[in-house]
């Protein structure tokens, strides 16, 4: 489970009415260090650039957040459940091809191909957590290797098929302007033009949250990561848990994949690699620990936003966008060292 605050004892010592102080609670929150760094972040580029507070400005840094986001809300459930995924980057651009090049090839309404890319994507998921509990190998093993192949096909299937590193463009086909409304479309909301990947990106959150705090598959993925044979011991399912955690990243790449094809109406093979990386780095920023079973899908969500806070922070305050790595790097020490302090701090006053 995530960490809990200490509970005080009251007179009478019957522990059915232990309470617990809110401040204690906060302090056992896995996302307060990430939260922090949100503000401090905000408050940096907001003094540094004079354009970050405009409407345009903050409504660019949420749709950067939320194309992170939406990957990393189910990659963080992954780490917390004790496994991460270095397949998820290519994955997303693995969607997108399969999407469009199945409908362009088939002539056949764009939903057919979102259709399909959703079970292709779901199922090269559910393949990497069958091979991992099956082979036992770790999780950096099978993702690597399906890294490493799902970037060979994108590239060699596309240039195969179209003749070209890029797929051919299906703005004119059937379907694609209620496809694009899904997945890629414009709200203007109190002067601000958002786009609607923040929509996704806050129900993934909404609903991961409810999965971890008020479902048996939550406990199951905070056990399975935290000391998976315990959790057998106890009837935990650890390998279904896996396996549908994988499936779940699935699915975030096949979001954040149709949003890339409908945003553009074509994709480029190549596009995807390192990005994984982006993701689990939103993840750790955000309070999860990368050996399991500590972290939440709201701490994800505040480190993809700190992400796309910093990555258009620098662009509005116009310094060279080489520096961006560094603060990532940066971002992403004091935000594990101090996701460590406040989890021991918990752990401690719990004691």
């Amino acid at each position: 489970m995530t960490a809990t605050a200490p509970s005080v004892r009251p007179p009478g010592g019957d522990e059915r009415l232990l309470r617990t102080s809110p401040l204690r609670k906060l302090m056992g929150r896995p996302e307060l260090g990430s939260v922090v760094g949100a503000i401090a972040v905000f408050l940096f580029f907001a003094f540094v650039a004079d354009s970050f507070l405009r409407a345009s400005s903050l409504a660019t840094v949420l749709y950067a957040a939320s194309t992170i986001g939406i990957m990393a809300v189910p990659v963080s459930l992954l780490m917390i459940g004790g496994e991460f995924d270095l397949s998820a980057g290519v994955m997303v651009t693995s969607s997108a091809l399969i999407s469009s090049m199945f409908s362009y090839q088939m002539t056949a309404n764009v939903w057919v191909g979102v259709g399909v890319s959703l079970l292709v994507t779901v199922g090269l998921g559910a393949f990497n957590g069958f091979m991992l509990t099956v082979t036992k190998l770790p999780s950096f093993i099978i993702t690597l290797g399906t890294f490493l192949m799902l970037t060979g096909l994108n590239l060699g299937f596309t240039k195969l098929i179209d003749g070209t590193v890029s797929t051919k463009t299906i703005g004119d086909m059937w379907g694609f302007s209620s496809a694009h409304q899904v997945f890629a479309a414009t709200w203007t909301v109190g002067g601000m033009d958002l786009k609607v990947t923040i929509l996704w990106w806050l129900v993934m959150v909404a609903v991961a949250t409810w999965i971890l705090l008020r479902t048996r598959f939550g406990n199951w993925i905070f056990a399975a990561g935290g000391n998976a044979d315990m959790a057998r011991a106890v009837g935990v399912p650890v390998k279904r848990t896996k396996i549908l955690l994988y499936m779940g990243v699935g699915f975030g790449a096949w979001v954040t994949g149709q949003n890339l094809l409908f945003s553009f109406d074509a994709v480029q093979s190549g596009e995807g690699v390192g990005n994984e990386l982006i993701y689990i780095i939103a993840a750790v920023i955000g309070g999860c620990l990368i050996t399991g079973g500590y972290g939440s899908a709201v701490g994800s969500a505040v480190g993809a936003l700190i992400f796309g806070m910093t990555n258009k922070g620098i662009v509005f305050a116009e310094w060279n966008p080489d520096w961006f790595k560094f603060f990532v790097g940066a971002m992403l020490l004091l935000a594990t060292l101090l996701n460590t302090w406040v989890r021991r701090r918990a752990e401690e006053s719990r004691s």
